[in-house]
């Protein structure tokens, strides 16, 4: 390794420190390194200059606001379907099932991808539909993971209206299915949104936690009976954790 590139290491290991801690010393930066006093001086100064670290009055080195700058960056350039689509590619070559992708748009949820390639009875999920946010699994995916006060804000201002045999119109049902997705970590509808199809979903949440998407497999209501409903489910949970993980959810 070049002297240069083992600068860029060092600067890198020194940036690093700043994941666990807030604010560090000269002399804890030199300690948690293990990098020479000289070289730290030296690299401090270039990071300083570049707007990586700050140099408060305490001493202390703190993260630059170019982090804000790059952080934003990142977070707006990440493109979820762009994420997803292998990882619901692969959940539609194991389950056979339809796979949908959702997101949150006001209070309602808009399908924002699908792939239904295997499935030969076409849902009433299609790219561009939106459905509110209690009907059907994947829309109640978000809605059960929201805040309370948000939740409490929804119920306040919608009425419960019917699409098919099993929507739920009865806030006090509504509840108990958002507190067992709570529980479970995934929602189940039966004929919600269409009669005789069902739908299995699970959250997927942001580098802070918030859940943004939901993703579901769908398919005809006889198919998600028994011991099935818990394969979807744990497919389904899986897919969902890996497109959180790569949106910087450590959950």
């Amino acid at each position: 390794m070049d002297n240069k590139n083992k600068t860029v290491v060092r600067s890198m290991d020194v940036l690093n420190l700043f994941i666990n801690h807030a604010e560090l010393t000269f002399q804890e930066i030199i300690d948690y390194s293990g990098i020479p006093k000289t070289s730290v001086y030296r690299m401090l100064r270039s990071l300083e200059e570049m707007g990586f670290l700050v140099k408060g009055e305490d001493s202390k080195y703190r993260l630059g606001l170019i982090f804000l700058k790059f952080g934003h960056l990142v977070s707006s350039r990440m493109n979820i379907r762009a994420i997803a689509y292998p990882i619901m590619q692969a959940l539609h070559q194991e389950v056979n099932e339809a796979v949908n992708l959702i997101i949150k748009q006001n209070d309602e949820a808009i399908y924002i991808e699908k792939i239904d390639t295997h499935q030969k009875v076409r849902l009433y999920t299609a790219i561009g539909r939106r459905s509110p946010l209690y009907a059907g699994a994947c829309s109640r995916a978000i809605l059960s993971f929201l805040p309370d006060t948000e939740i409490d804000d929804y119920l306040d201002s919608i009425e419960l209206t019917s699409f098919g045999r099993g929507s739920i119109t009865d806030e006090t049902q509504l509840r108990e299915t958002i507190n067992q997705a709570r529980i479970d970590g995934y929602t189940v509808s039966h004929s919600e949104l269409e009669n005789h199809t069902s739908a299995i979903a699970a959250p997927i949440f942001d580098h802070k936690g918030d859940v943004i998407a939901g993703i579901s497999v769908a398919g005809i209501e006889a198919n998600y009976q028994g011991e099935k409903i818990q394969y979807f489910a744990e497919k389904t949970l899986e897919a969902a954790k890996k497109i959180s993980m790569q949106l910087g959810h450590d959950g």
